[in-house]
């Protein structure tokens, strides 16, 4: 059964930086590193929106209002996807989610206030 871990949400102050980390456990990295990979984030009283993808050959995407400040990468050697945020701003806030080989992880919490 695959399980996907984030990790890395924090309260951070408006142009503080974090660095999420998405550990995903039962399965081997040839098939990890055959899946694209999407962050995704849901603020209070919102939908969930896709922030952020890296498709299995390394390319990336980004929504408009992370572009410049946000970088997903991936690590397949350790089943590993990333996002790090920069300049990070109050809009940010929100529970950030991974998501690959058909499963989500259960987010991690990103809270950005002076």
């Amino acid at each position: 059964q695959v399980q996907l871990v984030e990790s890395g949400g924090d309260l951070v102050q408006p142009g503080g930086s974090l660095r999420l980390s998405c550990v995903v456990r039962g399965t081997s990295t040839s098939t990890f590193s055959a899946y694209g990979i999407e962050w995704y984030r849901q603020a209070p009283g919102k939908q969930r929106e896709l922030v952020a993808t890296i498709t299995r050959g390394g390319r990336t995407s980004y929504v408009d209002s992370v572009k410049g400040r946000f970088t997903i990468s991936r690590d397949n050697a350790v089943n590993t996807g990333y996002l790090e945020m920069n300049s990070l701003k109050p809009d940010d806030t929100g529970v950030y989610y991974c998501a690959t080989l058909g499963s989500w992880g259960q987010g991690t919490q990103v809270t950005v206030s002076s």
